[in-house]
């Protein structure tokens, strides 16, 4: 794993912190200068200001049944932040994130190896929403919205065309989405293309993870298989 997620994982501290220990030449790798972006696998001697890190034995991989107001952030200062509100006794961070005003599973965890596994678009990792609009939804805004719109990406300073997705109607104003990208506000963004306002976003599964038996506001460890097969391709 790249040497800020292994340095994350010990729970020293964040990844980002980690990279400015690292271009602060505070990080060894086998007694040599550490770099940004340095790869370590498991035989590999890291140590930071002297003392030699050691990665936990046990990840934590928990999901979140997320409430509305919630913010997905690891700055404490936020008021009503993640970390605060789920109050686990390790060090961990969530992976990706639903907006403040959306609800959902969200998954968090200790262990950064995991993240770019599930956050990479090119891996397919599925998500499900329940979506509800501000008007009567129209065949033409389910057609375009599976068909893909193309939306600004801040990221990349360019306009982006989303991929093809799965899009049924539930009822009048609700309708189920499952995407495999994960861009800023997308739903939100792709809705406002077709003059719809998002008036409720629950994202209710991730891969094979679900909120099944999970209330609004709870979290569960993941099991095992969960975590065997998030870390697999679609």
């Amino acid at each position: 794993m790249r040497l800020n997620n292994f340095i994350s994982s010990t729970g020293l501290c964040s990844r980002r912190k980690a990279d400015e220990l690292i271009k602060q030449k505070k990080v060894k790798v086998n007694g040599k200068i550490a770099v940004l972006g340095c790869i370590v696998g498991p035989e590999d001697k890291v140590e930071v200001n002297g003392k030699y890190l050691k990665k936990k034995k046990n990840d934590v991989y928990i999901a979140l049944n997320k409430p509305a107001g919630i913010t997905c952030t690891t700055e404490r200062h936020v008021k009503g932040n993640i970390i605060d509100f789920v109050n686990h006794p390790e060090r961990i961070f969530p992976i990706g994130r639903l907006d403040k005003d959306s609800e959902g599973l969200i998954l968090l965890t200790s262990d950064g190896s995991i993240v770019n596994e599930i956050l990479r678009e090119e891996n397919n990792k599925q998500k499900e929403y329940i979506v509800t609009v501000n008007k009567k939804i129209t065949p033409s805004f389910i057609e375009g919205m599976s068909k893909g719109v193309k939306i600004y990406n801040p990221v990349k300073n360019q306009y982006t065309m989303t991929k093809s997705c799965k899009v049924s109607k539930i009822d009048d104003r609700t309708f189920k989405i499952i995407l495999s990208q994960g861009l800023n506000r997308q739903i939100r963004r792709m809705c406002a293309y077709f003059g719809y306002k998002v008036i409720k976003l629950k994202r209710i599964r991730i891969k094979n993870i679900t909120l099944k038996g999970l209330p609004v506001g709870k979290w569960r460890n993941l099991t095992k298989e969960e975590v065997k097969n998030i870390r697999t391709k679609d």
